[in-house]
């Protein structure tokens, strides 16, 4: 029997807008929070590089990816536009990419 749950997928910067590496513990409390709230929590580790134009300056960032599984409810969207706030200012960033969609669990 299969059932569908929402993904949501966000991409952690390593290194701030000016450049400087992002200390371990910011990655390592997000992951913790999202495990504690949720039950589980998964992040690829491997680089994803990305290049973005804000208010004409040019960013280039080294990115990882976190992915957590939830039920597709209310409670859980409504938790991912906040916390999505507390990231942008954790990890000094204009912006935090943040995608959601459903799947389906076999």
């Amino acid at each position: 029997m299969s059932r569908m749950v929402r993904r949501f997928e966000v991409l952690l910067p390593l290194r701030f807008n000016d450049g400087s590496a992002v200390p371990d513990d910011a990655i390592a409390d997000t992951l913790l929070e999202l495990e504690q709230r949720f039950g589980a929590v998964s992040c690829e580790t491997q680089t994803i590089r990305g290049q973005w134009r804000h208010e004409g300056q040019s960013y280039r960032d080294d990115l990882i990816r976190v992915f957590v599984d939830v039920e597709d409810d209310p409670e859980s969207r409504q938790y991912f536009v906040e916390y999505k706030e507390r990231l942008k200012a954790r990890f000094q960033q204009v912006d935090i990419w943040m995608t959601t969609y459903l799947l389906e669990v076999l």
